[in-house]
């Protein structure tokens, strides 16, 4: 078999290398095309749903979901995108969202526009090497640039109004018209679960949780310094206040032997003491349980109906809990240890909880552990109410993204003028750059300048705007010193300053779109040769036809 495949046919070159079945695609025209038209494309999809006014998705995935958002990441997410080309920009997208949550769509959008630019530029007849070379150059002078158009910066993060006003625009993008109501709700949550005691700290995403309840609307949501569970106590006590708790990390039964045993009775009385020892054990360990002071009790498995019992005597309120992570941030919300014994705990073992209580909310029970103070607790939730699913989900996609940014703002607190400022700012100044090059580098700087142009476009086309007009108006407004703050009034639709109206974009979150979008644009262009081995697997089943017996 080996010396057979080392007979190689020169003739039929590449084809009588390679195994049966595989493609190939190379040249300009092959590869690049066609790749740029992939990229192209899929920007084209998701750039209508940039800014507020963008519009939303309907996706069907393969599990019949309907996804209704204007969300980027979560729509390329349940697109599967099978194109190699297109998934650069669909992983670049994902790593922003991933790291900062917002700007996924300014990510993918940008890519693809200098990808389209590339485009007019290769037919003109530059290299594509001389691209990629101008790109970097236009790349490393914004990163300059970059920093100088900073306009405010938020030093205390525990100052609400600065947090707010910062992370207003991300939430406005998602949610536009409720930014107000989320932004409020988001800082709230954020600055319960910060610790109190650290200078400069540091976010942990899952402090804040988000529990979604149906019914009602979206201005009765609220925030609870605490956590929700989403089910109800198991006794019969529904509410207890100022308490100690007891969380064990196991089940409050009897514990089976590990060997199998037989029990020989001999006489009826044998048979009615034979479980009293258990009862007698099962009530000596919820006494010691209750003698402690926990009026509270956690479990993470099953509780017998004799456990059960002896509990509602002693007027202890019990709650399963099935998730282990659960459990870990009950632990931190309370200030407790999950306990893997039986028995009471010790005091430093106990959590404290102001209030635990079950509430009925849009028919539904749920339990709500609620801390009058900031500083009893780490873990924070926001209760979402909406009156669709599809809705709500909308809304915790958005409140994800006004989580992050407060994640971000912990690390750097720069912020940057948005409604489209930014990009109009460093497409002036680039052109200016391009305009001092006397080398061939020009064209690719002076394209990258066009591409940022994308943003300011996108927003007025996306408010029904007439996209030419305003660009010109915009950039006329930026002609003179002084005006680097000019973005576009999505509701006036003309320019307004965007540090007047506190509309920011995050410092770190646009300089790490900036650098994702400049990958993927460059990893696909640098491609000159496709090489798709045949699938694995079988043929397809057909689709349609009966099955068989």
């Amino acid at each position: 078999r080996m010396a057979k495949s080392m007979n190689l046919n020169a003739a039929a070159g590449l084809k009588g290398m390679l195994k049966d079945g595989f493609k190939t695609f190379e040249g300009v025209q092959g590869a690049v095309m066609r790749n740029i038209e992939a990229s192209k494309a899929i920007a084209a999809m998701v750039r209508t749903s940039l800014g507020p006014n963008g519009m939303n998705k309907l996706v069907v995935n393969h599990l019949e979901k309907i996804i209704v958002s204007s969300d980027c990441a979560t729509i390329l997410k349940e697109l599967e995108v099978q194109h190699p080309a297109a998934k650069m920009l669909v992983m670049a997208c994902e790593m922003q969202e991933s790291e900062f949550g917002d700007n996924t769509n300014f990510v993918v959008a940008f890519a693809g526009e200098l990808l389209k630019l590339a485009e007019d530029l290769l037919k003109n007849g530059l290299h594509t090497s001389e691209i990629v070379t101008g790109y970097q150059r236009a790349y490393e002078k914004t990163l300059e640039i970059l920093p100088t158009l900073v306009v405010k910066t938020v030093d205390n993060i525990r100052d609400t109004v600065q947090v707010k006003s910062a992370i207003k625009s991300v939430i406005a993008t998602k949610q536009y018209g409720y930014e107000d109501l989320l932004s409020d709700l988001v800082v709230s949550a954020c600055l319960t679960s910060l610790s109190p005691t650290v200078k400069q700290p540091k976010l942990n995403m899952d402090s804040v949780r988000i529990a979604k309840l149906r019914g009602g609307n979206l201005s009765q949501s609220s925030v609870v310094k605490g956590m929700v569970l989403l089910r109800d106590s198991e006794g019969l006590i529904k509410k207890a206040e100022n308490v100690k708790v007891g969380v064990y990390g196991c089940g409050l039964e009897a514990s089976a032997t590990e060997a199998k045993g037989t029990v020989l009775l001999k006489n009826a009385d044998e048979l009615l003491n034979y479980n009293k020892s258990e009862e007698r054990k099962m009530e000596e360990l919820v006494e010691g349980i209750a003698a402690s002071g926990v009026k509270v009790v956690i479990c993470n498995g099953a509780i017998s109906e004799m456990a059960m019992h002896f509990l509602d005597k002693f007027g202890l309120m019990v709650l399963k809990v099935q998730s282990k992570f659960d459990l870990r941030r009950i632990c931190g919300a309370l200030g407790a240890t999950a306990v893997v014994r039986l028995g009471p705990c010790t005091p430093e073992e106990m959590g404290e909880c102001s209030l635990v209580e079950v509430r009925e909310v849009g028919g539904r029970k749920v339990t709500v552990f609620d801390q009058l103070l900031d500083e009893d607790t780490s873990v924070a939730t926001i209760v979402v109410r909406a009156s669709t699913e599809n809705l709500m989900n909308d809304v915790e996609r958005a409140l994800d993204d006004g989580i992050n940014s407060v994640r971000t703002l912990c690390i750097d607190g720069r912020l940057l003028p948005g409604a489209g400022a930014v990009e109009l700012e460093l497409s002036k100044q680039l052109k200016l750059f391009a305009d001092e090059d006397q080398g061939l580098d020009q064209y690719a700087i002076r394209k990258f300048a066009e591409a940022l142009d994308v943003v300011p476009r996108t927003l007025a086309e996306n408010s029904g705007a007439d996209p030419t007009n305003i660009m010109h108006s915009l950039h006329q407004a930026h002609k003179e010193a002084g005006t680097a703050t000019m973005g576009f009034d999505i509701t006036e639709c003309k320019p307004l300053d965007a540090l007047q109206h506190e509309i920011f974009d995050l410092y770190a979150t646009k300089a790490n779109a900036l650098r994702l979008a400049m990958d993927a644009a460059l990893t696909v262009l640098r491609v000159d040769q496709i090489v798709m081995s045949k699938p694995a697997g079988g043929p397809k089943p057909k689709s349609g036809g009966p099955m068989d017996d």
